[in-house]
């Protein structure tokens, strides 16, 4: 069981990246995002120097477990609160 209380995926390879993100993983508009950003990253790398695709994976593969992660939106809604509050506070409010 991995943190938060859910399995995490074996993303080892780009397969695995594609499959989770048709699979309806990960953010809005990332499946697309991911072949374009691969594409690029490709691109953009040498036959000994892979370091842009390899970049391009770790990015998704962290974007697909967040997406899993059952505490993601909590947390995300607590920074929003907190970022309210501050403003207001800063503000007089």
């Amino acid at each position: 069981m991995g943190i938060g209380g859910y399995s995490p995926l074996p993303l080892r390879t780009i397969g695995d990246v594609r499959v989770a993100l048709l699979t309806g993983l990960g953010f809005p508009g990332d499946r697309e995002d991911f072949e374009t950003d691969l594409q690029f990253a490709l691109e953009a790398s040498t036959e000994t120097d892979l370091t842009a695709v390899a970049a391009v994976i770790v990015d998704y593969r962290g974007r697909i477990r967040l997406h899993r992660d059952p505490d993601f939106d909590s947390s995300v809604q607590e920074g929003i609160d907190l970022t309210m509050r501050l403003k207001r506070g800063a503000r007089g409010e």
